[in-house]
């Protein structure tokens, strides 16, 4: 069978050089890569073209379709000739033997979708102590329910087609969606540890509370409502009553929740300085997650 892998790119001028590397150095090549522009206002689209000029192995396609991630995506699909379709997304850098892990769990003919797994490539404190609250960390990792992200994935052209393809009409976590639906229709979907990427998280507080904001936002206009986002909501109408009626309890609660915003995730930073950002980014995140839901279901 011919496999392919998928990016999209919008604006990634200065780190889709990065991705388009390490598929370079893969150990298994792919038949084809497959990417599609969403009409970057930067040099994207002339400096991938200049990277893969000469390059006769893997086969680049390269083209611009004017839409958000889920158009792209479907796009680049249909434009490639493969059966396997391999999917990561910018500002991704992929293990040499990531396309090769992830690929071998399709041979079983059983297996229709593998679930890669994505690390945080961390530089400052603050990388380090967003992400696990973006991402699966290894010891939180329950592989029997692991749904798939577009960092890192493959999939049956076969199973895409039967599910719809992504819906386009959704601009922020798309890829939690397809995945459910990919779920919810009894298709088999198969952890692979081995097969992943490395991922930047972002840099300052006013990216992350955009990065919350959007998921939560996608969520929602899809009608997806997660356990813990109705637990944001009850801790502050909570906090709000207990405003009123007992400041002294309101005070114990607060101190508690920034304790367990601390001590769930300083074992992934280890500084000390977590201990100012870890509580922050928890606010950060309730607000952003709230605004997102009462946006997104106000659209529906």
């Amino acid at each position: 069978m011919k496999n392919a892998i998928i990016v999209t790119v919008f604006n990634e001028d200065k780190t889709v050089g990065e991705l388009i590397d390490s598929i370079l150095i893969q150990t298994k090549t792919p038949d084809e890569v497959v990417i599609v522009d969403g009409g970057s206002k930067d040099q994207t689209v002339s400096s991938i073209r200049y990277r893969v000029s000469g390059i006769k192995t893997p086969k680049f396609k390269v083209f611009v379709k004017k839409g958000n991630r889920s158009v792209g995506r479907n796009e680049a699909i249909r434009r490639c000739g493969a059966d396997i379709i391999v999917i990561t997304d910018a500002g991704c850098i992929l293990d040499k033997n990531w396309f090769k892990n992830i690929t071998k769990p399709l041979l079983e003919k059983n297996v229709d979708v593998v679930a890669g797994y994505y690390k945080a490539k961390s530089e400052s404190v603050f990388q380090k102590c967003l992400a696990p609250y973006v991402l699966v960390m290894p010891d939180r990792v329950d592989s029997s329910n692991f749904l798939p992200a577009t960092r890192s994935m493959a999939i049956r052209k076969s199973v895409w087609k039967k599910v719809g393809g992504f819906n386009e009409k959704l601009s922020n976590n798309e890829d939690y969606e397809f995945a459910r639906r990919i779920s919810n229709k009894g298709f088999d979907i198969k952890f692979e540890r081995n097969a992943f990427v490395s991922w930047i998280p972002r840099t300052n507080l006013f990216q992350a509370f955009n990065m919350f904001y959007r998921f939560a936002l996608g969520d929602s206009e899809s009608g997806i409502i997660r356990p813990k986002v109705i637990l944001v909501f009850v801790r502050y109408i909570v906090g709000i009553y207990l405003l009123f009626i007992n400041y002294y309890l309101l005070l114990i609660l607060v101190v508690g929740y920034v304790l367990w915003s601390i001590l769930k995730n300083y074992k992934y930073a280890k500084d000390n300085r977590a201990i100012v950002i870890l509580p922050i980014l928890q606010v950060t995140a309730d607000f952003a997650v709230m605004l997102g839901t009462i946006r997104g279901f106000s659209r529906l």
